[in-house]
């Protein structure tokens, strides 16, 4: 059983229809072959040969005398290592970011790793400019204790539906904006994977209105810290107690949700689950079937350590009135119980519960899991043994360390494999979305019509249902739909008035692409060659920089000038077609 068990794979649906022969390559062309080519590795190309005595058009892009050809093998040209740290470490570069990291050494190693080093120490990092654009936009609960939501937003008397869902509301619109602004780059990426893996569903009735205390101080206070400290912390939080009904898990009615996800999800992995069967010894004791370590302890997990767990668990509760944790005594399992060949005794009380998140946040296999994951969305949907083993190997001989997690990142930074894989993952529509803001240098603020238009992407913020979090690999994201989505989400973006928020000054464009242009760059190649430098940080391969030249000109000579107007109707239309080429999907 693997974690992919949870998911789908997606129908890779082609669309086989022809447009007729145009003189300027429509937007629909120019969509099918973009979001098809998203999940290629190489594009053959024929061009179009024309008449003698008329000028060459630019063919439609999906005509019958354009061509495309997907090749079963190959991958993009690696970028620059600098390249490869904004977009995995950093949600890609903003304007002067890649300016900045090459002043940060002589070397690319070098600049790589006193980047790693800075962005591991956020404390270090002055992010007073993204503080104060978040507290210009008039919150009011993200600064509030835990008490103090708990007391405001879920038990108040008369409380509103609305007052219920701000805190989630303000953390959502906070998170787009620190994506964006915030200069602690590799704290927003890790908080992103953390609400995954720990992942719970923000909008009912009580999670949300403590929502701000689960992503501030249960996941962001600990995604450098401790994995054990980190994994209490989340085990005691009212957003996973009622997520996984161990509000519920009593000693006369037992509730498995959280035990089960516990071990297959937040710890050892469905990867390290060996099978249903317990048996019993020779003497009549239970004897666990796995495979045994080194230690003797089991590699692997069965349904009797989530039945005994599940035991172990009776009794967390949240106080209703305080929204605190607190252990209930009278309904919980008092017995003894076995867990991983460990014993419990009866009458431990709430330290049977702790027990077992010691067990399993110090297990070789959770070291190993975690890790996997960890490396799948910093590298590669499959991230080689080599990189996962050696930041294992940190994970589990740090496990007691304050700084564990930090010690786990920074070897996967710096690992050879980080710095020569590329290809292997594309962008989610967070990441997509973030990433073309930044790039586009975009004044953003936030409004229900964008994220209406993100949510069709399908990556809706903290709304993952089940407890298995967003797919993280890119099969999941490749398909037609997804890719039809994001050429959407991006054409409604560089609208640029509409950036502004429901009702902005249309005469006031949150993306000026032209006020971004030097006004000496006037030839279609100059145009093209510009915004993919400025967009990717690196060249283009050259089927994709033709298809940009060829819509900037509009089927005029792509090294004469442009007038103002003609500049005008494609140039917001062409950056679009950059964010949307194969190049720009990468990570």
């Amino acid at each position: 059983m693997s974690l992919s068990s949870h998911t789908t794979k997606p129908d890779h649906a082609t669309d086989d229809a022809s447009s007729p022969q145009q003189l300027s390559p429509s937007r629909r062309d120019l969509l099918r072959r973009g979001a098809v080519a998203a999940g290629a590795a190489a594009v053959a190309w024929q061009p179009h040969r024309a008449q003698a005595q008329e000028p060459a058009p630019v063919a439609a892009m999906r005509s019958p005398n354009r061509v495309l050809t997907f090749a079963a093998a190959g991958e993009p040209e690696l970028p620059p290592l600098e390249v490869i740290a904004l977009n995995r470490i950093a949600f890609g570069p903003r304007p002067g970011d890649l300016a900045s990291l090459m002043a940060l050494g002589a070397t690319s190693e070098a600049r790589l790793q006193a980047y790693v080093e800075q962005q591991l120490n956020p404390a270090a990092i002055d992010d007073g400019a993204c503080d104060a654009l978040i507290a210009a936009q008039g919150f009011t609960t993200l600064g509030k204790s835990r008490q103090q939501l708990w007391a405001d937003h879920v038990i108040k008397d008369k409380v509103s539906w609305d007052e219920r869902m701000q805190p989630a509301r303000e953390t959502r619109a906070a998170t787009f904006l620190r994506a964006l602004h915030s200069k602690r780059q590799l704290v927003e990426v890790l908080a992103e994977f953390w609400h995954n893996h720990f992942n719970v569903y923000g909008w009912d009735s009580w999670s949300a209105g403590a929502w701000v205390h689960y992503d501030r101080d249960v996941l962001r206070g600990n995604l450098l810290g401790n994995f054990r400290t980190m994994l209490g912390d989340v085990a005691k939080s009212a957003a996973m107690l009622y997520y996984l009904d161990n509000v519920s898990n009593t000693s006369a009615g037992p509730n498995e949700n959280y035990a089960r996800e516990l071990f297959e999800l937040h710890t050892l992995g469905a990867e390290h689950y060996f099978g249903v069967a317990s048996t019993v010894g020779p003497g009549g004791g239970y004897l666990h079937p796995a495979p045994k370590g080194p230690d003797g302890k089991p590699l692997q997990y069965v349904d009797e350590d989530i039945y005994s767990a599940t035991q172990c668990f009776t009794g967390w509760r949240i106080h209703k009135d305080t929204g605190e944790f607190v252990f209930e005594d009278a309904v919980h399992a008092k017995y003894s119980k076995i867990v991983l060949d460990q014993n419990i005794p009866s009458g431990s009380g709430q330290q049977d519960g702790e027990q077992v998140l010691d067990l399993l946040a110090n297990h070789p296999s959770t070291a190993r899991y975690i890790c996997r994951r960890l490396c799948r969305r910093l590298i590669a949907d499959d991230p080689p043994e080599t990189v996962v083993q050696a930041a294992a190997d940190v994970f589990y001989a740090q496990r007691a360390a304050p700084d564990q997690l930090k010690q786990v990142v920074r070897t996967i930074l710096l690992s050879s494999e980080f710095a020569t894989i590329w290809g292997q993952k594309i962008k989610r529509p967070f990441d997509f979305t973030a990433s073309l803001l930044r790039a586009a240098n975009a004044n953003f603020a936030w409004s229900d019509s964008f994220n209406w238009r993100y949510e069709a992407m399908g990556q809706a913020m903290f709304s993952w249902r089940p407890p298995d979090g967003y797919p993280d690999r890119k099969e999941n994201w490749s398909s037609t739909m997804p890719m039809l989505q994001r050429w959407r989400a991006c054409n409604w973006l560089l609208d640029g008035w509409k950036m502004g928020g429901d009702g902005a000054d249309k005469d006031n464009p949150r993306i000026d692409c032209r006020g971004q242009m030097p006004a000496t760059i006037t030839t279609p190649v100059e145009i093209a060659d510009y915004w993919i430098d400025r967009l990717l940080g690196r060249p283009m391969p050259a089927i994709e920089r033709q298809a940009i030249i060829d819509f900037m000109a509009a089927g005029r000579n792509p090294t004469s000038s442009l007038t103002d107007k003609q500049i005008d109707e494609q140039l917001r239309l062409m950056v679009g077609l950059i964010f949307n080429a194969p190049s720009f999907q990468w990570r």
